[in-house]
């Protein structure tokens, strides 16, 4: 069965280097969003196992996103982990309060964000 996971980021570079990983992972189906509002109505219509998401978006916070996606969904699915471009402690702290299943920093090989992913799916 192939997964379905979401990456909601606004830096084009960042959700195609995601997304190229992971397919090359033969992780499933890759879908996208640019914003806060955008990534809560895909993570509706898609129904995604996993969803990624930026810390920081043009339109709010991804910790927001995050917390939404908690409310409707409950803790089961999908699994949730929250990437920054920054090494700052209190992300991740501010990310597990938000619901978030894991937290990762950035990097060109995702090899962080893929070794999180495997814990999930």
């Amino acid at each position: 069965m192939k997964v379905k996971i979401l990456v909601i980021d606004d830096n084009e570079q960042d959700r195609k280097i995601i997304t190229r990983f992971f397919t090359k992972a033969n992780y499933g189906e890759i879908f996208t969003a640019e914003s806060c509002k955008e990534g809560i109505e895909r993570a509706e219509s898609v129904n995604p196992d996993l969803v990624i998401i930026d810390t920081m978006l043009p339109d709010g916070e991804g910790f927001d996103v995050c917390r939404k996606i908690r409310e409707k969904y409950g803790s089961a699915k999908p699994k949730i982990i929250v990437t920054t471009g920054s090494i700052d402690a209190i992300d991740a702290v501010k990310a597990r309060k938000a619901g978030a299943d894991d937290y990762c920093v950035k990097t060109s090989d995702c090899s962080c964000l893929l070794k999180a992913a495997k814990k999930f799916i």
